[in-house]
């Protein structure tokens, strides 16, 4: 061990393992990597129509421009014209129609930048234009939904809402959000021998970037590699739409034999990617004189786009989360996917919790107006009862609240952030102030990490220990600035001793840990940290077991009757 590793103070920070690249601007992302000089380069026609019948594609005085090599279009995908999540709905190129505006309907193939972009403008498209379903007004007036709604009810919500004296109704409309990652999508592909391809992408999920090239291309998986060193930001955004830019660089590779770079300019990357869902809140609660909950109705309207993307999953922790943290007795909620003539909206940071939690907190403050009381008071009331004190209560979908410790928290956060003071404070501000107003806000948060599809909550680590006492760690998660890296490189260094600098972690790839699930629902480090963990331990055994039997072999072997032991 170096005398760097020996002398570091017990109690150092933990730096970044990117750090020092990040700050210098020597961290790597995909743009960045050199490609052999027989490269190529793509850009993508994308429609300017919302909805509409796709009749012909023109690409003659395109082909015969400098520079191109070809110009890609569904008819040229050998397999499947997919890169959708699940449901097999997303096409790679449109396909007889174009569903929104800046859906991708041909890539241009040529021998740089700038010759891909000028040709797309020769390429001639006929699209008759068809009526478009745009937001979820049109959607509910035309009933244009993905399936039927999806619904979780308790008790007698109807019946307790009308028995209610008290009651209020409203809506809510809550608008979408850009991921705005400072990386944009980017994806290169490469040609292997034997017709494989490896492919460097800025992705959450590089499993799934394999499957669908390789369904696409019709070949196996094992003819598919996918790696990704690092992303500049996903928040979401890369875990289900970094496909295309992966499938369309693949398959210009496979078209021209030749490495190939997809990296979207920031408007393409903003009209082709999905954002977080918009949703529309319609809501009904019954409620007595301290304004505790006793029915409470919902409706929830996602505008989910052309197609499913994750949106089944995205609402249902919506509907899971509409009881945020309090226990509502009688309830109806109900979650409708709104399909529209738009880019398929996608993950995005929470994952449907926040939408589902924004609508029952707004309920909050609606009853605390009405009964003219502090809305703390109303949230308080209806927590969710402690269950160590031998009170439980179940959430609309079955669970069993154990933890319910937010009336002893709230009154400890109530004295320590000094709230009824500066509460007074701020009423007495906005009376003397007609034009600006302050507020001050106090909400309590449940939110579920982790997969709804339990398959889904698995990870995989491959551990190596060099002879001089030296680590090697790979995993199936991917970095993103979360400092996931660090963290499991933290715990691989705590199971063999040794300090964080004695462990190297290469690139996420499907190469050396397979099969794995995205780097999504706040639980990357869980997951992986727990697989690398359980690798460490495993290796860790096998060598004390082996210096056991060694030592235990070398003892035995001793005379210890001359007086004399050397070992």
């Amino acid at each position: 061990m170096s005398n760097s590793i020996i002398n570091t103070p017990i109690n150092a920070p933990i730096v970044h393992e990117s750090a020092a690249l990040h700050v210098t601007g020597r961290a790597v992302y995909v743009d960045d990597l050199p490609l052999p000089s027989n490269s190529v380069h793509i850009a993508l026609g994308l429609s300017h129509v919302s909805h509409g019948k796709l009749n012909s594609i023109f690409v003659d005085e395109a082909l015969l421009a400098p520079g191109v090599l070809a110009v890609l279009s569904a008819a040229d995908i050998p397999g499947q014209n997919d890169c959708s999540p699940v449901m097999g709905d997303d096409p790679i190129f449109a396909e007889n129609k174009v569903m929104y505006n800046g859906q991708a309907v041909f890539a241009v193939v040529a021998d740089s930048r700038v010759a891909a972009r000028s040709a797309v403008e020769l390429v001639k498209v006929d699209i008759t234009t068809l009526p478009a379903v745009i937001n979820i007004e049109q959607a509910i007036k035309q009933r244009s939904f993905l399936e039927n709604p999806m619904c979780l009810t308790v008790g007698e919500p109807e019946a307790e809402y009308d028995s209610s004296l008290t009651k209020i109704d409203g809506e809510l409309v809550v608008g979408g959000q850009e991921h705005f990652y400072l990386e944009g999508q980017a994806a290169i592909a490469q040609p292997l021998e034997n017709g494989g391809i490896k492919l460097s992408v800025s992705s959450q999920h590089p499993s799934e970037i394999q499957h669908k090239v390789a369904a696409m291309l019709g070949i196996s998986y094992v003819d598919v590699e996918v790696e990704v060193r690092r992303m500049g930001g996903g928040f979401g955004g890369k875990e289900s739409q970094s496909n295309l830019a992966a499938c369309i660089a693949a398959l210009a590779t496979q078209k021209t034999g030749c490495p190939a770079r997809l990296v979207y300019d920031r408007d393409d990357d903003m009209r082709l990617t999905g954002k977080r869902h918009d949703v529309k809140l319609l809501y009904k609660a019954g409620f007595d004189s301290d304004g505790r909950i006793k029915s409470l109705i919902l409706d929830q309207y996602f505008r989910c786009g052309m197609s499913y993307d994750l949106s089944k999953a995205i609402a249902i922790r919506a509907l899971t989360h509409a009881d945020n943290a309090y226990y509502i007795p009688n309830c109806r909620l109900r979650a409708f996917l709104c399909k529209t003539h738009t880019v398929s909206n996608t993950a995005f940071r929470g994952f449907g919790g926040p939408q589902g939690m924004i609508g029952i907190e707004r309920i909050m403050d609606q009853i605390a107006t009405r009964l003219g009381c502090d809305p703390i008071e109303i949230r308080k009331v209806n927590y969710y009862p402690d269950y160590a004190a031998g009170n439980f209560q179940r959430t609309p979908y079955g669970q069993i609240v154990k933890d319910g410790i937010l009336n002893t928290l709230t009154d400890q956060l109530i004295v320590s952030a000094n709230y009824l003071d500066r509460r007074k404070e701020i009423d007495l501000y906005n009376k003397s102030s007609p034009i600006k107003r302050r507020g001050l806000g106090f909400m309590p948060v449940k939110f579920g990490i982790s997969f709804n599809r339990t398959m889904l909550n698995q990870a995989g680590a491959l551990v190596h220990v060099y002879t001089d006492g030296s680590v090697h760690l790979n995993h199936g998660g991917t970095e993103m600035g979360q400092g996931l890296h660090t963290k499991v490189i933290q715990i691989v260094a705590d199971v063999f001793g040794l300090d964080v600098t004695r462990i190297r972690i290469s690139n996420t790839t499907t190469g050396k840990v397979p099969n794995t699930s995205a780097t999504a629902a706040s639980s990357g480090t869980d997951l992986n940290g727990m697989a690398a963990l359980r690798a460490a331990e495993t290796i860790k055994l096998r060598m004390a077991d082996y210096l056991a039997k060694l030592y235990q072999s070398r003892a035995d072997s001793i005379d210890f009757s001359s007086g004399s032991v050397h070992l």
